[in-house]
């Protein structure tokens, strides 16, 4: 780290934090895994190095740091900024709102606008099964147990590693009752169940742009970025299948990144439903199970 090595004339972690977001704007380390911006990702490893809350007032900048635990942050900045490991992957944790997950490098670190939505969506009748295809970490099987609090859960994916760590956070969130876990390419091998809720976060980045991300997002499993040479693999699969998945009156819901032109091209006959989100992305779709029933847009 010969060119982002922390002086010695660093003492608060106030002195800690200016000199870390310089060198984040300085070596060109991407953010936007745990946070949107240098100083709140920086601010993050600090604390979270040291043991300190996340709820610190702005007083903990003043407090002084030590020998030993200068040792612990100059560890954790160097491969933070030199060897750009995620953030999540150094701490091993992630949030979404309230929520804290454990993640390491089998899964993709959590982050999607499923945490403003979910709480909107609003189902026709009584919930009784809800799913989450493409749950990596289980984040999104977590919260979706937590706002229907009388349905059950399946969360599905095709990367058994992925499961592996989803396991440890339905266990977290003492959800192993509620929450069921499959191995499977979208629907393949999951039995048949009707869901008045089908929620997915798939990979939706072209192949091309996978291949040129920034460290921080090549060191995610490819499969949770890759949907294929135009970004819809999976999504195409999914509503193909989710035709004969949802309950009479039910929703599919999917999140697709930068994909909404091609989405209404390929799929307008649908009738998707663009959801606001609160930074003006509109980056997610519904669409009602009486549209997908015609089948008409979904190849």
């Amino acid at each position: 780290m010969k060119s982002v090595s922390p002086p010695t004339t660093l003492v608060t972690l106030g002195d800690w934090l200016r000199w870390a977001e310089g060198a984040y704007v300085k070596e060109k380390v991407a953010v936007g895994q745990v946070a949107t911006n240098a100083h709140d990702e920086a601010l993050y490893l600090l604390l979270r190095t040291l043991g300190l809350s996340l709820e610190s007032d702005a007083s903990v900048l003043k407090r002084k740091v030590s020998a030993a635990e200068r040792g612990r942050l100059e560890e954790v900045f160097r491969k933070r900024i030199r060897e750009r490991v995620p953030a999540a992957y150094l701490t091993k944790e992630a949030w979404l709102g309230e929520f804290r997950f454990y993640v390491d490098e089998r899964v993709i670190i959590p982050r999607s606008y499923f945490l403003e939505i979910i709480p909107r969506l609003e189902v026709k009748g009584k919930v009784r099964r809800v799913v989450d295809v493409c749950t990596g970490s289980g984040c999104l099987a977590v919260l979706l147990a937590n706002a229907f609090p009388r349905a059950q859960v399946d969360a599905i994916d095709l990367s058994r590693d992925a499961l592996e760590v989803a396991k440890i956070n339905v266990r977290e969130h003492g959800l192993e009752e509620r929450v069921r876990l499959w191995e499977s390419d979208v629907f393949d091998a999951v039995p048949e169940a009707k869901y008045e809720l089908i929620l997915s976060n798939p990979p939706y980045e072209p192949s091309a742009l996978v291949d040129a991300q920034d460290p921080e997002f090549a060191a995610e499993p490819r499969m949770a970025h890759d949907g294929g040479a135009d970004g819809m693999a999976i999504v195409r699969k999914l509503l193909r299948q989710a035709r004969e998945r949802l309950a009479p009156g039910g929703i599919v819901v999917v999140e697709v990144g930068g994909l909404r032109s091609a989405i209404d091209e390929e799929f307008g006959a649908l009738e998707p439903e663009w959801l606001e989100t609160e930074d003006g992305s509109d980056c997610v779709f519904l669409v009602r199970e009486e549209r997908l029933k015609k089948g008409r847009g979904a190849r």
